[in-house]
């Protein structure tokens, strides 16, 4: 694309530095998008993005479940 390495423009004379700070500030990207819906609203196959400790949440509901429950 540009014809110098050490060149701020393409030849088709975009400036690069230009581009890739608009890139940096314009928010998220599709992925990081994704991956915020992911972790803050759930849902199908989004466990790659879960940071939940499932052993954790599994122990905690067992213990909640066997306090409440009478003794035999």
């Amino acid at each position: 694309m540009a014809e110098n390495p050490k060149s701020k423009y393409t030849t088709a004379g975009t400036d690069i530095d230009k581009v890739k700070q608009k890139n940096a500030d314009s928010g998220m990207s599709y992925n990081e998008a994704k991956e915020y819906i992911a972790r803050t609203t759930g849902g199908h196959n989004t466990d790659m993005y879960s940071n939940t400790n499932i052993e954790a949440v599994q122990e905690e509901l067992y213990h909640s479940s066997t306090k409440d429950r009478p003794r035999s």
